[in-house]
């Protein structure tokens, strides 16, 4: 569904985005990640043919955005990350006065808006004038908006920008909706942990140029060093004994003690550890919970650009 091939923008001796690689198929929801001024925006606009790239290829829907744009416009929907309202304009006229640009007519035009207003909780808004909403109704009437023409590429730009806690829960749900839908949506955010509860995929960009792009627990993957089980026997009487004798295996670097659970820190390299459950079992010592200590979206983040997020 969209695919770029050493995508590259150039101002001056400056690079916006360097060689970007992208490959996403039907039904990905792709999170893309970094500080401001990454490269995040110019990667999107340049998808949406609204930006012509220095060198480099990108395809929607096997279509170039250098030799048919217009077919790529009928195809994507693209939310940027501030836009503006009509003040005389209610929502239903805003949304029907967008249909017409797309060329939907009549009675279609009114189903039409209809469908995208129940689509993003907003039908109860919909004889309000669009100036007096919230940021986040505001937010998911742009989101309206980008839907009309049903596009099978969805863009946005920092769609969780500004919300408060209530319409950022909202609109990571409409994400999740939008994902079950079918279609393929690039969503760009700074807000790291908001991103890891709804995209199967993950692009974390810095400084212009893709530090990784793979699935979260991939991500997550790379930048651990040493794989972290968390062990909490059914005793708790038991936990000096799993210290000791874990704290010795060759497949352990070390061991730390917490109220009612232990922290193993097994060597560099090693991620099999099947034989630890079975060694415990082994010295009669039941386990309420053996598993792999999470690191969070981010964490990796952090690691990955090595804290220069700190321009955020």
């Amino acid at each position: 569904m969209i695919k770029t091939v050493d995508l590259t923008k150039k101002y001056g001796d400056a690079f916006a985005i360097k060689s970007i690689d992208l490959d996403l198929q039907a039904g990905d929801l792709f999170g893309f990640i970094g500080p401001n001024g990454a490269g995040k925006t110019t990667t999107m606009r340049i998808i949406a043919t609204l930006l012509e790239p220095s060198w480099g290829e990108a395809y929607v829907c096997n279509h170039s955005v250098h030799t048919a744009p217009k077919e790529i416009r009928r195809l994507v929907g693209y939310m940027p990350d501030f836009f503006g309202v009509y003040d005389d304009m209610t929502v239903v006229e805003y949304l029907e006065f967008f249909a017409a640009s797309y060329r939907i007519k009549g009675e279609a035009r009114r189903k039409r808006v209809d469908e995208m207003l129940d689509v993003v909780d907003l039908d109860f808004k919909r004889d309000a004038y669009a100036n007096t909403l919230s940021r986040g109704q505001t937010q998911r009437l742009g989101l309206a908006r980008t839907l009309l023409h049903d596009p099978q590429v969805l863009l946005l730009d920092e769609p969780l920008s500004g919300l408060d806690p209530r319409a950022r829960i909202e609109m990571r749900n409409l994400l999740r909706k939008l994902g079950a839908m079918g279609k393929t949506i690039i969503v760009s955010s700074h807000i790291l942990p908001e991103l890891a509860d709804v995209c199967n995929k993950v692009g974390i960009i810095d400084k212009g140029e893709l530090k990784q792009n793979a699935t979260k627990a991939e991500v997550i993957r790379m930048v651990r060093e040493h794989t972290v089980l968390v062990i909490q026997p059914q005793d708790r009487e038991k936990m000096s004994a799993i210290d000791e004798l874990l704290r010795k295996h060759e497949k352990v670097q070390g061991c730390e003690m917490g109220d009612d659970a232990l922290r193993i820190i097994l060597k560099s390299g090693v991620t099999d550890y099947s034989d630890l459950p079975r060694l415990l079992m082994q010295n009669d010592i039941d386990l309420r919970r053996f598993s792999e200590e999470e690191l969070d979206l981010e964490s990796a983040f952090m690691a990955l650009t090595k804290g220069t997020s700190n321009r955020m």
